[in-house]
């Protein structure tokens, strides 16, 4: 029901895990520090912490999944 009501959200289909995994691989760690400046990307990162951060920190969850957008559309999709 709520799948077909999405066609045009660039984030449909992904979840935050896949994105996390996404970006980290895409940029590392390090690169997801600089662009995003929070602790669970600078000090000891994991995509446990990771996930527990932005699923409590609204406007850190924004800015990773508007990272992942702008990333897919700069440099394509990583599907799989």
């Amino acid at each position: 029901m709520a799948n077909q009501e999405q066609p045009n959200n660039p984030l449909h289909g992904y979840t935050l895990e896949q994105i996390v995994i996404s970006l980290s691989d895409y940029y590392g760690w390090d690169g997801l520090a600089e662009r995003i400046p929070v602790r669970c990307f600078m000090f000891d990162p994991t995509v446990k912490s990771s996930l527990k951060f932005l699923r409590r920190t609204p406007w850190a969850r924004k800015k990773m999944e508007d990272l992942f957008v702008y990333t897919l559309e700069k440099y394509g999709a990583e599907d799989e």
